[in-house]
Order: structure tokens, then C-alpha cells, then sequence
């Protein structure tokens, strides 16, 4: 789709002239499969007024060609280095670079007739708003992990241990056409619940026990992110249904929250507010939410501390939970695309139901 990381790139030119540089060496991986489509373990890419210049190594030159037809391409291992020196032929005074990615071995390397001017995260707040390719990865990426744990709750997590049912979900989603897990699962049964990223251990599932999952599918590069919890075997106790309508009506006072040019800050407070209401604030000890993309933590972040209003077309997640230590947690989590509210509002992604399910 050449057409489609072209219009990346002028985006990116835009930045480039607003920054007031005449080209961006970009050296992050992600960044390049974005503003080209190439996936090689190694490339940089510099983008000027009027021209594109990737360079790789001899082992990518076919997946090169194949995946970014439309720029030139210049075969070097020291990928950047090349770069810089092309830059210096195309007379470029002053070349942006990714000072957040950019080591201070490899900056001395660059260092020739351009001035090097840090261009910051740039290409990542491009990377922010999704163009419709994008948010289609995305909408089957969570797709596939819906339909995945649709099957995983069908009977085949009583008895088990965490990391097979983890492995299992896993399995299921690249059964139904994932490329990779978006993430290592998320499966904590009983007192781990309680452990916002827990790993998968051989503990067993066990009667009464809340489980909460959290997973996610990769397709085409990109990630979706949902999180469940469940308790197993038995009527939830009360103290597990008062917490769980906590969480989920935090989590709806989040969703409900997001649209275009609202402060992130605000998204946070919507939720967080929920939660400390009912005397849980020191309980809930993360960020609200964040984008999802290429990465699966993108900007924006929406914390208490985070800066910044979201966009359209932005996908997000909204994962409010509360976690007491040595009893169990919940979490419910939704990836979401913000939109317009004359079109509807926040889309859904993830649309597993969010009812406090009682597992077999």
C-alpha cells in the first residue's frame, strides 16, 4: 500500500518543515514499518522535502523491494550511518533525529556536515490518530481474541493452572488467524489477582476463585488489548460482586468520557473519581488507559499526570482496577477507537460481555 505511507510521509514533512530542519534521519524500527511498510530487523529511513531513502542490509533487499517499492533503497549495515552521509551529499544543513532512540555512540557516528537537531517523538504522535487500514488491523485483532476466549470459557478453566489456560487462549488466537500474542498473557487466579501483571505460574484454578485475563491479538502489526475477570465455580461472594460493580462502573464513567478534544487528565478523573468515592484510590495503582497500535503502550498515555487532549481516530484503552493485596483484583478492560459524537461516539473493539460471568 504505497499510497498510504506516502500520505504518512507528508504528515511526517510537515513536522519536518514545522520543526524547522530539512530532513529526519528516522532510526526506530516501529517508525519505519510506519512510514514505510518495511519490517526488517534492521533500516533507517531519511525523509526529505521531496524524496525517501531507506537503507538496509543485503539480507532484506527482496523483502525491501517487495514491502516499500516506492523508495529508493540503499544497501549498508550501518544503516543510519549511510544515511547520514547521504544527507550530507543532499546538502541537508540541518537533519532532525529521534534523540529518544538515538544512543550517544551512534550520535557521534552521525556527526558530519549537517547540524543535528533532536526531533523528539514525532513520528509517534503521528502514529497517534489511525487512518482507516489501521483501525480495520485493529477491529480484527480484537475480533480474534473475542472469539478466542469464547471458546476458552467454554469449560476448560476449572482445574487447570494459569499458564494453560494462558497458553491455550494464545494457541486459539493464532488458530483463527493472529500473527502473535499481543503480549505475554495476563492469567491470575485467586490472590494473584491482585497483582496487576501477573505471570502465568502453575497455580490451579480453583473453586471461588476470581480470574481475571488480560490478552490481546497482533494482526498485521497491530494490537488489541482486553482484560475479564470471572470468578470460578460458585455464586460470587458479595464482597467480589461490590467490587466488580465498582470496577465496572468506573470503567463505563471512562468510556463515557472519551471524545475528541477532551483534556486526558479528565478521562482519568471520570474513573479514577468512581474508584475513590468508594474509598479504593490507593487501590487503583495505574494509568487509566493508553493508545494501541504498532505498540501495544502507545501515546497517548491517560493518566492523573498525563498532558494533552485526545484526537479522532485515536484507539485507546480504558482498564480501571482495584487490587487488594492477598485477595484478588479486577480489572476490566475495553480497546476503543475515539470518534466524533456525531458519529456515534467511542466504537468498541473489544465486545466480550462485561457481566460478571461465573465459570465452569
Amino acid at each position: 500500500m504505497p499510497e498510504i505511507h506516502e500520505a504518512r510521509r507528508e504528515r511526517l514533512r510537515a513536522s519536518i518543515q514545522a520543526a524547522d530542519v530539512d530532513a529526519a534521519l528516522i532510526t526506530d524500527l516501529v517508525n519505519v514499518r510506519y512510514l514505510t511498510g518495511f519490517t526488517g530487523s534492521n533500516a533507517a529511513l531519511l525523509v526529505t522535502s521531496d524524496t525517501a531513502l531507506l537503507a538496509t542490509d543485503g539480507r532484506y533487499v527482496a523483502q525491501a523491494g517487495a514491502q516499500a517499492p516506492d523508495v529508493e533503497l540503499e544497501v549498508e549495515r550501518a544503516c543510519a550511518v549511510a544515511l547520514s552521509g547521504r544527507a550530507d551529499k543532499l546538502k541537508v544543513r540541518r537533519l532532525g533525529f529521534e534523540s529518544h532512540h538515538v544512543t550517544v555512540d551512534l550520535h557521534g557516528q552521525l556527526a558530519g556536515q549537517a547540524e543535528l537537531v533532536p526531533l523528539g517523538p514525532a513520528v509517534e504522535e503521528l502514529r497517534t490518530v489511525k487512518d482507516e487500514v489501521e483501525i480495520s488491523a485493529l477491529r480484527e485483532a480484537a475480533a480474534i481474541a473475542d472469539a478466542a476466549l469464547a471458546e476458552i470459557l467454554e469449560g476448560l478453566v476449572m482445574g487447570r493452572t494459569e499458564r494453560h489456560v494462558a497458553r491455550e487462549l494464545e494457541r486459539r488466537m493464532l488458530d483463527k488467524g493472529a500473527e502473535a500474542a499481543a503480549f505475554d498473557t495476563i492469567v491470575a487466579a485467586g490472590e494473584n489477582s491482585a497483582i496487576p501483571h501477573h505471570r502465568p505460574t502453575d497455580r490451579r484454578i480453583a473453586y471461588g476463585d476470581l480470574l481475571k485475563i488480560d490478552f490481546g491479538a497482533r494482526v498485521a502489526g497491530y494490537h488489541s488489548d482486553m482484560t475479564r475477570t470471572f470468578v470460578v465455580g460458585a455464586e460470587p461472594a458479595p464482597w467480589q460482586v461490590e467490587l466488580y460493580d465498582l470496577v465496572f462502573a468506573a470503567q463505563r464513567a471512562g468510556r463515557e468520557a472519551l471524545r475528541p478534544g477532551v483534556e486526558l487528565t479528565a478521562v482519568d478523573g471520570a474513573a479514577r473519581s468512581v474508584v475513590e468515592a468508594a474509598g479504593h484510590g490507593l487501590n487503583f495503582s495505574h494509568g487509566l488507559g493508553h493508545g494501541v497500535g504498532l505498540q501495544i503502550h502507545e501515546a497517548p498515555l491517560i493518566a492523573a499526570t498525563s498532558t494533552g487532549r485526545l484526537r479522532a481516530l485515536t484507539p485507546v484503552t480504558i482498564e480501571p482496577g482495584v487490587y487488594l493485596d492477598g485477595v484478588g483484583g479486577i480489572r476490566i478492560e475495553d480497546t476503543l477507537v475515539v470518534r466524533e459524537p456525531s458519529d456515534g461516539g467511542p466504537e468498541l473493539l473489544t465486545v466480550t460481555t462485561k457481566e460478571l460471568l461465573v465459570l465452569d
